[in-house]
């Protein structure tokens, strides 16, 4: 999450103190956002394990993405990506994580779907893997987290699907300056059309899987277009979901969707700087984390702790005590026990980052130095995984984060050093925050 700050004297510069960054960057954000020409995002299907030696299932899949998911490009890898023999174990997941990036990577494609054919209860188990990895605020089914969907699903469910593996494109799309808003307009209106006339005889089940893929949609919505109202209907849709996906009934589902839920909270809370959304946000992550335990879920414990981490230190910038910063940052340590830079290296770097904006702002509440550089240092250890190359984005956005942190090194420290190691991460991160790419970036920066 990158900070942003502004100094000086001007009334734009005193604007831009008093307004929070995010609401600040996403209120003008549809005025200026630039768009590269239009990019052809992929998607790769591997074969469902279990499925019958026609593939069927597996085909299934592939034709109702190619008939709902319009401007998509599908693909077939033709192989079967597999969980361990535990399933739920952290090295299982992040061995298929990373065997099913390689696969991405070699095709040049957007996001992977794969799973299984349940043949005890007749459904198909789809999960849903990105080539930047499993976070993200809203990118809701991730590694261990199912879509799942009858075999032979109906128009239903194909709608969900779509519109779940189209919210996944997200963080493809943002990396080339697209927007998914005019393909997830269309699938947000069928799901809504959908959900507000039920087929006679759809198993609350479904529906509440529905529900879940619209508040998934919903959020990428939201966040795209800088319209509140997409995430008011996220909230609605999840908390709808959870009237069915009861933590009795089905503690992973309820797990997920909680989290889920958590994060349109969170993201509607900072745009609209409302404490109170905020809170439900911190409650709903907690509550997610009454079944993602450690010992039983370890990647999807530490993402969560993540979430949590992010939703307190919002509320810690708008506080004026330490508590909640406090809070955030253990939130992040507790995080990175799980995701360690072995395991998952994206996800550990995002954690470095968020940790180390935590500690900043610690930092700058309390005399000395000491956090400060425990801040740099986090950030600098991102930078260790974020290359340019790789995720350029999220690197310019870390070498900004570590000019922010040298700057007020600088300040209180005697001595050149901090200033000039601020100057060049700024220059570091203008190499790719363009005027022409990022505006509003290039201009923080």
């Amino acid at each position: 999450m990158p900070t942003f700050e502004s100094r000086g004297g001007s009334a734009f510069g005193r604007l831009l103190q008093n307004v929070h960054p995010r609401r600040l960057v996403r209120l003008v954000a549809a005025q200026t956002a630039w768009r590269a020409p239009e990019a052809r995002f992929s998607v790769l299907i591997a074969d469902l394990d279990g499925d019958d030696a026609n593939l069927s299932q597996t085909k299934h899949v592939q034709r109702a993405l190619e008939h709902k998911a319009k401007g998509l490009r599908v693909l077939r890898e033709g192989r079967a990506l597999r969980l361990g023999d535990v399933g739920d174990s952290a090295n299982d997941q992040a061995i298929a994580v990373r065997k099913g990036q390689a696969w991405l990577g070699d095709r040049g494609a957007d996001v992977l779907v794969w799973g299984e054919v349940g043949k005890a209860d007749a459904v198909l188990r789809l999960r849903f893997l990105t080539a930047e990895g499993e976070g993200g605020d809203a990118k809701g089914h991730r590694l261990g987290d199912t879509l799942d969907l009858p075999q032979d699903f109906g128009s239903d469910a194909a709608e969900a699907l779509s519109g779940v593996v189209l919210a996944s494109v997200l963080p493809a799309s943002e990396e080339a300056g697209q927007y998914l808003v005019d393909r997830l307009k269309p699938v947000a209106a069928r799901i809504e059309g959908l959900l507000a006339t039920p087929p006679p005889g759809l198993p609350e089940e479904r529906l509440a899987h529905v529900q879940a893929a619209f508040g998934l949609v919903c959020s990428v919505l939201g966040k795209q277009i800088g319209d509140s109202r997409w995430l008011e209907k996220a909230v609605a849709a999840y908390r709808a979901a959870l009237e069915v996906r009861t933590r009795e009934r089905v503690p992973l589902q309820w797990a997920m969707t909680q989290n889920n839920l958590g994060t349109a909270l969170r993201t509607l809370g900072e745009r609209e700087e409302r404490t109170a959304l905020l809170e439900e946000a911190v409650a709903a992550y907690r509550a997610a984390l009454e079944v993602y335990t450690r010992e039983r879920m370890p990647l999807q414990w530490g993402e969560t702790q993540n979430n949590l981490g992010a939703a307190l230190w919002a509320l810690g910038e708008r506080e004026e005590g330490t508590l909640r910063l406090e809070q955030a940052a253990a939130a992040y340590s507790a995080a990175l026990q799980v995701r360690t830079r072995e395991r998952v290296p994206l996800d550990w770097a995002l954690t470095q980052n968020d940790l180390g904006t935590a500690l900043q702002a610690l930092g700058e509440r309390e005399r000395g130095t000491v956090l400060l550089k425990q801040a740099a240092a986090a950030f600098r250890a991102a930078l260790e995984v974020y290359s340019r190359e790789r995720v350029p984005l999220q690197w310019a956005a870390t070498e900004n984060n570590l000019g922010n942190v040298l700057r007020a090194l600088g300040e209180r420290e005697e001595g050149r050093a901090p200033l000039e190691e601020a100057v060049a991460a700024y220059r570091a991160a203008l190499e790719v925050y363009t005027r022409a790419l990022v505006p509003l970036d290039w201009a923080m920066t």
